[in-house]
């Protein structure tokens, strides 16, 4: 959609999951859910980090987080343009790539990856230094994902320290 279309108002405040920017935005709909939709996508993130650590190990992990951390700068894009709106909420691709990051230096484990899950959405929300710079002054696609990246390098690391050190 162009500049014209979007000052025009010709857009929708949800667009519709048939585009495939929106439904990789939204992580197939799961930002469409009510309430709370960094929570569902780093839900949704879970069984889809379990398989490709399962079948591809920690390295698999770690590098589809990076592509989907750049997939994600595009498709991010693509929904503000859509919405006409500044990280947008449904937006939830950058809680899939921080939550994949998060687990992938760890084990698979349900234990592990429960408590992966809490500290990657306490640190989204909280926002560390320089999560919370790169949320306010980075724009854009790119603004949008790196805050969760970020996130995800303080709670990946609290996650690996606890289970080097055995408490998890």
């Amino acid at each position: 959609m162009d500049e014209l279309s979007i000052s025009a108002g010709k857009t929708s405040a949800n667009p519709s999951l048939r585009s495939p920017g929106v439904l990789l935005a939204t992580w197939f709909g799961f930002g469409y859910l009510p309430k709370a939709p960094g929570t569902w996508g780093s839900l949704a993130a879970l069984p889809c980090a379990w398989v490709i650590s399962m079948y591809g190990g920690e390295w698999a992990l770690f590098a589809a987080s990076i592509v989907v951390f750049f997939i994600g700068i595009w498709a991010s894009n693509f929904y503000m343009v859509q919405s006409c709106a500044h990280d947008p909420g449904p937006v939830v691709i950058d809680e899939v790539a921080g939550q994949w990051l998060t687990l992938a230096f760890v084990p698979t484990d349900l234990i592990i990856y429960a408590v992966g899950f809490v500290l990657f959405r306490l640190a989204d929300i909280f926002k560390p230094w320089p999560a919370c710079w790169a949320d306010q002054k980075v724009k854009g696609g790119l603004g949008v994902m790196l805050d969760d990246v970020i996130a995800a390098i303080y709670s990946g690391g609290a996650v690996y320290v606890l289970y080097q050190m055995k408490v998890i």
